[in-house]
């Protein structure tokens, strides 16, 4: 089990903490709130305005940054620097450098949103930022990576738990796929260009874009599932033995998954087969994670009839399970020469990033709030539980409706004559498509609203008048 509070601890910086833990509730409404303006201008293309910098091709990258290194980097922040000093019974190495990990990251996160609206871009999927602020990215991924990897050098327990395995290979790994995909030449303060061409940038694209899903969506929120679950649940992880061996085994099979986004294209063959092979075999620890987690609550599955927060993470895993069996079968040829280009990738990736990265998360930050404010309890538990169905309800509607439209896109553009000639134009696949991106809408905005909820409540919870000094004590005894 992870460190019991009952136990003597050391003082932690829980600052640090806190201010990750606003921000990620604060970027996760702003994010959100973007992906439902970009769905709108799918169903009503006047929504553009007319402006270049309102355009779908320039929103849309802020809304995938936001979701990913705004929110989940802020999850991923806020929870790997609460959980490694728990664990390591340590605090971490250096205030002073926490503080500018904090505002280093903002800041970066403030320089994309004024820049892609711009048009100041590299084009990469997920790495679209410009040198300088790739550059800056990369000084404050090492001062975290110091911070990170210090305060388990410092730690007064021998064991190292499991869930800091998790996050300290995301680091190392998101830190080494955005370095080689980010080398380029400038030409200018706001231009650059890589030092790779055709083929081979886009294999070192989709080796950091998928490492990004791998390593930051999925490796660093198994770490966070690693600890807060057993924590809500309140039992043993499952199987530590079995956590130990699913560790190695994502980590070393994830690097691979990348080629399996150019099937069909310029890329040799031979690494679009390695791709899909290792696609394929990766659903096995994939699934060893999941069954881990879901197997803790053996003995504990009543709690989910009270315990809102707990319904967050177990759902989340079972999503987790859904779109890592999803992927795999989506990265075999037959399979993607249907789906890929179509909006089933779309809802793909939101059963993951809805269903696991932001259930998780949120179940997460439910938990840690009233701790890190000294508080019993969150403010309303009937609004934690709202926020659960609104967020399962969102969730389901998104991925149906972009699993409906997939499969009807990849039908409609191969179906052929007798004469060969296609059977439907674009314009009637499109047309076949509206009643879905309407669900889309729709059901991106129900997920969206189940956040201002849990602002709401988070606000209350901290701004409550009752405060329990012990945290907050044990952090001034620094």
């Amino acid at each position: 089990m992870p460190a019991d509070d009952s136990f003597p601890s050391p003082s932690y910086n829980y600052a640090v903490v806190r201010q990750f833990t606003l921000m990620t509730l604060f970027w996760g409404v702003v994010g959100m709130a973007m992906g439902v303006v970009i769905a709108a201008q799918l169903v009503w293309p006047e929504l553009n305005l007319g402006l270049p910098w309102t355009s779908f091709g320039r929103i849309r990258p802020i809304h995938t940054n936001l979701v990913i290194f705004a929110f989940g980097g802020g999850a991923l922040f806020a929870t790997s620097f609460y959980v490694v000093q728990r664990t390591s019974r340590a605090r971490l190495v250096s205030d002073g450098l926490a503080r500018f990990v904090f505002w280093g990251w903002q800041a970066a996160i403030v320089a994309m949103l004024i820049s892609y609206p711009l048009g100041y871009t590299t084009s990469k999927e997920y790495a679209e930022m410009e040198w300088p602020i790739a550059l800056w990215i990369t000084l404050v991924w090492i001062a975290y990576a110091y911070l990170f990897f210090g305060t388990i050098a410092r730690r007064t327990v021998s064991h190292i738990y499991v869930g800091n395995w998790f996050y300290g290979a995301f680091i190392v790994v998101t830190a080494m796929v955005h370095i080689v995909n980010h080398i380029a030449t400038p030409v200018s303060w706001l231009k650059s260009y890589p030092v790779y061409s055709g083929a081979t940038d886009a294999m070192i694209q989709w080796w950091y874009g998928h490492s990004v899903v791998g390593f930051i969506l999925s490796v660093g929120f198994l770490g966070m599932m690693y600890y807060f679950v057993p924590k809500q649940a309140e039992r043993p992880i499952y199987s530590y033995r079995l956590s130990i061996v699913h560790f190695w085994a994502i980590i070393s099979l994830y690097i691979w998954a990348g080629p399996h986004h150019l099937h069909y294209t310029a890329l040799p063959d031979w690494a679009q087969t390695l791709g899909m092979v290792m696609s394929v075999i990766l659903l096995a620890p994939s699934w060893g994670g999941m069954i881990n987690g879901m197997m803790t609550l053996s003995g504990a599955w009543h709690k989910l009839r009270d315990d809102p927060i707990l319904r967050f993470l177990v759902v989340s895993l079972a999503f987790y399970g859904m779109s890592t069996f999803e992927g795999p079968m989506m990265a075999v040829k037959t399979v993607n020469s249907l789906s890929h280009y179509t909006d089933w990738t779309v809802g793909h990736v939101h059963a993951g990033a809805l269903g696991w990265v932001a259930m998780i998360s949120i179940g997460t930050l439910y938990h840690m709030i009233p701790r890190l404010w000294g508080r019993e309890r969150m403010y309303s538990s009937r609004l934690i539980s709202a926020h659960f169905w609104l967020a399962t309800i969102g969730t389901v509607l998104y991925i149906a409706s972009m699993w409906v439209n997939g499969i009807t896109q990849g039908l409609m553009w191969r179906a052929v004559n007798q004469d060969g000639t296609l059977t439907y134009s674009f314009v009637e696949a499109l047309e076949a498509s509206h009643p879905g991106l309407m669900i889309r809408l729709f059901g991106g905005a129900i997920f969206a609203s189940g956040m201002l909820l849990m602002v709401w409540n988070s606000w209350r919870t901290v701004r409550a008048g009752q405060v329990n000094p012990l945290p907050l004590a044990l952090e001034a005894r620094a």
